[in-house]
């Protein structure tokens, strides 16, 4: 015998289940309620309270202990809302006919009796000329080339370029890359040159790339980068390790340098990406870790002043 037909002939509105298939929502699960415990009959102990200065035993955080503690607080983590963390204190050296000298942080400066060691580069057969180009210790570059006679000198700035004795034995040397603000054309580029000029030129076999920007040291996003697997990454656009914003915290950066056993870290980024990593060396100094932070300047905006030449230019 033939069943007769719905009036849909079987077929049922898009989104209509069969009633065998209709969607019930499931009740929640009966949770028992228990009896309320009976208060003991005794004095009441009221909680321990903080007395403070302002409003009896209400803190408002004006006080001398709760101010310099936020404070303190402040300066140890940079905001992680994009805002740039604030500047570290100018290393400045006076000289004659008014010289000054604002000279970046060292690795020496908190450890003086590092060893050095002669630099790779003179002994390498392909890099021989190198020789001719390393940079005295004591040449820098002035902030402003036309000064007057009998004027001062004006503010200087070490001078970057390969140096005789280094700091870092290859063998020693684990080092890690992360690029952090916007993208940008020559990311990659840079990444490339660095890993290969490491390997190539250095012997150095242990490089780490952070991906995602800063949030990639605490979030444990990494990837081992050889010459090999740079190759031909300079003719992507973008960068390979990815980038972000904000996601400066200064304390989980460095617990993840010292729990990895970073000792190089070289920063692509920005002028405020660059006032991160001295607030990174800040803290790496406090701690006394023997870790050289290096940053590579990467604007448009032409905001980082005295450097012969950004990626960009």
């Amino acid at each position: 015998t033939k069943q007769p037909q719905s009036e849909h002939n079987g077929a049922l509105p898009r989104g209509r289940f069969p009633p065998c298939r209709r969607r019930r929502p499931t009740p929640p699960p009966l949770i028992p309620t228990r009896p309320p415990t009976p208060t003991p009959a005794g004095p009441a102990t009221p909680p321990p309270q903080s007395p403070s200065p302002a409003r009896g035993n209400l803190c408002t955080g004006t006080c001398t202990t709760c101010s310099t503690a936020a404070r303190e607080a402040q300066r140890a983590t940079p905001a992680m809302d994009g805002t740039p963390p604030p500047k570290p204190e100018a290393k400045l050296a006076a000289g004659e006919a008014g010289y000054v000298l604002e000279d970046v942080p060292h690795v020496s400066d908190y450890l003086p009796d590092l060893p050095t060691y002669p630099n790779p580069l003179q002994d390498n057969t392909a890099y021989s000329v190198v020789k001719q180009y390393f940079v005295d210790p004591d040449d820098t570059v002035c902030q402003k080339i036309v000064v007057h006679k009998d004027g001062p000198r004006g503010n200087h700035f070490r001078r970057a370029g390969p140096r005789q004795r280094v700091y870092f034995e290859p063998d020693e040397v684990h080092a890690c890359i992360v690029t952090c603000g916007g993208l940008c054309p020559g990311l990659n580029t840079v990444i490339r040159e660095i890993v290969c000029g490491l390997s190539d030129m250095y012997g150095v076999t242990k490089i780490l790339g952070i991906q995602g920007g800063y949030r990639g040291f605490y979030a444990r996003n990494t990837i081992d980068l050889t010459p090999k697997s740079v190759n031909d990454i300079h003719k992507r656009g973008g960068t390979i390790l990815g980038s972000s914003r904000g996601g400066h915290d200064t304390m989980k950066i460095v617990d993840s340098i010292q729990y990895r056993g970073i000792n190089q870290v070289y920063v692509i980024g920005g002028d405020g990406s660059q006032r991160g990593a001295g607030v990174i060396f800040e803290e790496v100094r406090k701690r006394g870790l023997k870790v050289a932070v290096a940053g590579i300047p990467k604007t448009i905006d032409n905001d980082i002043p005295v450097i012969l030449c950004s990626m960009l230019q």
